[in-house]
Order: C-alpha cells, then structure tokens, then sequence
C-alpha cells in the first residue's frame, strides 16, 4: 500500500498551463489565495485515503512543514518522509531503507509540496458547485479538469470552509481510484527551526543513499 501514500505527492508534480472559467468559482478561488499567499509559514496535519476501483482502502495521517519564502518543505508520512532544503530534496522511503537525493524542482510551471496548498491557480479549468454540508459546517465546492489531457486524474473536487481554507481535495484518477487528502490542522506564521529542512544523515544511518541528481 506504500505506493498509495507515495501517489499523493507524486500527483503534484504535472505542468501545467493557466486557465479560468467559472466567475464565481474564480472568485473563490481568489480568496483562497489571498489567505494562503498571506502566509510566510504553514505547519498542517492532514490525513490521506485512497479507494482503489476494485474497492481495496488505505488511509494515512501525516505532517506538512513549509517555509514558503525559501521554498523548503517537510512531509512526514507512514512509509516514507520527503525534506527540501530548497536546493536539494531528499526522499526518504522507509520500508526500503533508501534515501533518494535529487535536486530541488522550484519551477512556477511545476507544482509539489512547496504550493500545495496554491496549486489550483494554474493548469485547470473550473466551475463552481452546490454547496455541502459537513456537520455543522457548510463547504464550497469547486470542480477542477485539467487542460493537460495527458495526467493520471480527469477531475479535482476541492472544498473550502468558511475561512477561505481548503477542507479536503479529492482526486479523481483515471483508473478508477480516488484519492482524498484532508487538512486537519493549519498553523500558521509560526516560527520553524531550519534544522526542521535539512536531512540529517544520523537519522536514518542504515539508510542507503542513491543520489540522483
């Protein structure tokens, strides 16, 4: 099931183009940004399930760290931790003991972990939906397609709370699966410690290292 996990920020590496649509669901999409693009630091815990077609479930709780200014993020899952320093990024996968060094990708055209919580902006044409209700809570929803024909996903539902912050993105994969991640905590401009993007050798000293780059 590693490779479930692993999929997730796999997704977030497609170029993309720009686009837009939907007035209204531009409109929110706008205010999402504003919120998001207002913060220098992000430290979220969020929670990941996939649904294969044939029905087979997995879930995950993991971490996020991001220090936006210098482009460095943490991601801290079950099987495997990815860590950029903004210059280089280490994979780290734990079952199979290996360490992957590559170098850090901060191209606007490309998306991972470093504007996860942005990636919407580019490459998607958009229409807003009826809103849903979660509990208590009411939750705007956008529909997302991409215009790259040529990803692994057709569409992207995101919902959004009363706070302009993203709930919970479900990708919708071709093959049949579905892919769910969902933001659990949000704390933001707090101070992170550097060490938290740089990694240290001492942690994982049985680990091979197989440089990439």
């Amino acid at each position: 099931m590693k490779k479930h996990a692993i999929a997730l920020m796999l997704l977030f590496w497609s170029t993309m183009t720009f686009a837009q649509n939907d007035p209204a669901a531009k409109k929110l999409l706008d205010q999402v940004s504003k919120k998001y693009d207002a913060y220098s630091t992000i430290q979220s815990s969020f929670s990941f399930s996939a649904r294969q077609a044939e029905g087979e479930t997995y879930t995950e709780k993991g971490t996020l760290y991001l220090n936006k200014p210098k482009n460095q993020y943490r991601v801290e899952l079950g099987v495997q931790d990815l860590i950029s320093d903004g210059k280089t990024t280490w994979s780290v996968l734990k079952e199979d003991k290996e360490v992957q060094i590559s170098e850090a990708e901060n191209s606007n055209q490309t998306i991972g972990p470093n504007n996860l919580f942005t990636f919407y902006k580019k490459g998607f044409k958009y229409v807003g939906m009826d809103d849903e209700r979660l509990g208590n809570d009411v939750l705007q929803v956008v529909e997302l397609s991409p215009i790259d024909t040529k990803t692994n996903y057709f569409k992207i539902k995101l919902r959004v709370n009363k706070n302009k912050h993203i709930h919970d993105v479900l990708i919708f994969d071709k093959s049949g699966a579905r892919y769910t991640y969902t933001i659990q905590t949000l704390y933001v401009n707090h101070p992170i410690s550097s060490s938290t993007f740089s990694f240290s050798r001492s942690a994982y000293p049985t680990f091979e290292l197989v440089d990439l780059r």
